[in-house]
């Protein structure tokens, strides 16, 4: 799998976190590393990633050697973790001892809980700190969160705890306060494209820009989700050049050129030639609730545009700004209105006997 594969191992490698990994930096730099922290986010945006990157940093032989000293001599991170000693290489084959991998998914009780409290009261086998990751956190139980609430109250001096959740809401208030928040962003477009560019580049990956382009607009902002959609799409073409047809094909994504023609369709008040697009999706076997999310993207594109188009630069990348050009003169009224009624639209289309349905009578009652 490629995004096993393309795993950031250093601070530098990690794309669209700069605000986390800066304050890890400096939190190394001044020998200053927190006891319990709290990783949230979407899912795919590099939780698990910095928390590996952080364990090997807090036990790097070449960390061990410039302690100290990195605050007052001002000597920056950029060799740490050095993914060269033998701590650093023990995580990133996944043999460490000293970092200790829970999935409270599955391992959600108060007995689980327990046993972390008595591996936490052992040294580190490498001497250095004990570094526990506790991954999906909010799923565990009450009693389980008790638990380890006593254990982040009065944690061993050697011990790290770095706890990462989707849905840091769930966390009881007492555990929140007790640890050091980090909340992960979704990555642009923008960010996606250029890792899954540099991907492609570096396993010969022959692919169009635009199919680049397409699969990051689908990750929804997750990297690790472009990465294993692009690996599937080479799976299913191993060589030779791969276009965007082939990725929206392969991916069961909308064609992105379906967007303008639609948007300029509503518009222009061509109902006939609107609901014509919504038949040929249909009839095409593409999901229709799909669609309807990423024409109210675009449709919201295209109103932004006109209120401030550099922050849609910034997100999408130079070339949504020609993409976008022959909307800024569109009435924004009637964007309004059609993003109103087709958000409507498709609450209604699960729930619908014919799923083109609600599309049709927006289009009418636009």
């Amino acid at each position: 799998m490629l995004y096993r594969k393309y795993r950031p191992l250093d601070f530098g490698q990690v794309v669209g976190q700069e605000h986390v990994v800066r304050t890890l930096q400096g939190a190394l730099e001044s020998g200053r590393v927190g006891q319990a922290y709290l990783f949230a986010g979407p899912r795919g945006t590099g939780k698990t990633t910095l928390a590996r990157i952080l364990a090997k940093a807090v036990n790097c032989a070449q960390y061990e050697k410039t302690r100290g000293t990195l605050a007052a001599q001002r000597v920056p991170l950029v060799k740490i973790p050095c993914n060269q000693c033998m701590q650093c290489q023990a995580v990133n084959i996944g043999n460490s001892l000293d970092l200790i991998e829970i999935d409270a998914a599955s391992n959600r009780g108060i007995d689980e809980i327990r046993n972390l409290k008595e591996s936490a009261s052992v040294a580190a086998a490498g001497g250095g700190r004990k570094i526990f990751l506790v991954d999906e956190v909010h799923m565990l139980t009450k009693d389980a969160f008790n638990a380890l609430l006593k254990i982040l109250e009065e944690p061993p001096s050697h011990v790290i705890f770095i706890l990462a959740t989707t849905e840091p809401h769930k966390i009881l208030p007492t555990v929140l306060s007790r640890v050091q928040r980090f909340d992960f962003k979704r990555l642009t477009v923008k960010e996606i494209t250029e890792k899954l560019r540099t991907i492609s580049k570096a396993e010969k990956i022959d692919i169009e820009d635009e199919g680049l382009y397409a699969i990051a607009a689908s990750a929804d902002g997750a990297l690790r989700d472009a990465e294993v959609s692009l690996t599937k799409i080479r799976t299913v073409v191993p060589t030779g050049a791969i276009s965007a047809q082939q990725v929206n094909h392969i991916l069961g994504l909308i064609p992105s050129s379906y967007h303008p023609s639609f948007l300029g369709f509503l518009l222009n008040g061509d109902r006939q030639k609107a609901v014509a697009i919504v038949h040929q999706i249909h009839d095409a076997g593409l999901d229709l609730d799909h669609f309807a999310k990423e024409f109210l993207a675009y449709a919201r594109k295209a109103l932004i545009s006109q209120i401030n188009p550099s922050a849609v630069v910034a997100v999408e990348g130079a070339g949504v700004d020609k993409e976008l050009a022959q909307f800024r003169s569109a009435d924004q009224t009637k964007l309004i209105a059609i993003i109103t009624a087709f958000t409507s639209a498709r609450v209604q289309i699960k729930s619908s006997p014919i799923p083109q349905l609600p599309l049709e009578l927006a289009i009418m009652q636009l």
